[in-house]
């Protein structure tokens, strides 16, 4: 199923990633409207021509006219939002996310959804340390990677049209995840990556370093820089992985501790060359 022009498209939440579908959605002619907390971001996207209208209620009216309906919220509130709001969904509708964690957030919300609407999950692995719709900026999807991540519930149909807007939005490469596969694979790539880049930026509180830091230390710690309420609430929600990740990297640091502690450096340089190794297929998918 492709995505054609005439559709109606709702964003339910107009932060950074809301606010960056919506401006790609715009530019290739979408009718785009959003429902979201601030006033401030409505204005804020209607000025600057990223949505066609905008407001901070529940409009009956405008979920009513929505072909497809996007959620850009933490997850406990985007449970809430169906609980208190499906009512108002038109019978045909397609929902989708952008939630960083699955398993708390499918199935509850498909073992709650009307029969007659449908909810395909998706993950654009996309994103900027700054939050708001302000800066909103759809060239963050270009060359990045997009998750579709259906359940035996899903029909063919509405994966298609889930994987087709990853397409018209400029991500690079589209997949297609389980549930539990998915949230296993964000506990090491994502999750893990903010743990040590919280941690690395936690562990030193000597105010002179900035004077003299390169890029090796900006880089590795550029996810430091976080949205506490966010992150936060992801990190519970997919606990028992990302735990399992972190005893995992625990033990692979203590071993080239170990190394280090005992001038053993045919050990290190053996974990340097795999590491090397491994870092090459990533340059590959560049």
């Amino acid at each position: 199923m492709k995505l054609i022009k005439k559709l109606n498209i709702l964003i339910v939440g107009l932060g950074l990633l809301g606010g960056s579908y919506a401006k790609g959605l715009k530019k290739l002619g979408f009718q785009v409207n959003a429902i979201t907390k601030e006033q401030s971001s409505v204005d804020f996207a209607l000025e600057h021509g990223i949505i066609d209208y905008g407001t901070t209620k529940v409009e009956p009216q405008i979920i009513a006219d929505a072909d497809i309906v996007i959620f850009a919220l933490y997850p406990h509130v985007f449970k809430e939002w169906i609980k208190e709001n499906q009512q108002y969904f038109k019978s045909g509708a397609v929902i989708t996310d952008v939630t960083g964690v699955k398993s708390c957030v499918v199935y509850d919300i498909q073992a709650m959804l009307r029969d007659d609407v449908e909810f395909i999950a998706a993950h654009p692995m996309a994103g900027k340390e700054s939050s708001g719709v302000e800066n909103s900026d759809d060239a963050i999807f270009k060359g990045a990677n997009y998750i579709v991540v259906p359940t035996e519930k899903n029909t063919k149909e509405a994966i298609e049209l889930c994987a087709n807007l990853g397409e018209l939005l400029g991500f690079s490469k589209v997949s297609v995840l389980s549930v539990e596969k998915h949230d296993r694979m964000i506990a090491f790539l994502s999750q893990l990556t903010h743990c040590i880049a919280v941690s690395l930026m936690c562990s030193n509180d000597d105010p002179d370093l900035v004077e003299y830091t390169g890029d090796s230390f900006r880089d590795l710690t550029r996810i430091a820089n976080i949205n506490d309420e966010m992150w936060s609430e992801l990190f519970l929600s997919n606990k028992e992985v990302l735990l399992e990740q972190m005893d995992i990297y625990r033990a692979t640091f203590n071993k080239l501790y170990d190394f280090i502690n005992k001038d053993d450096r045919d050990g290190m340089r053996d974990m340097m060359r795999l590491s090397t190794a491994r870092r090459r297929e990533f340059n590959k998918k560049v």
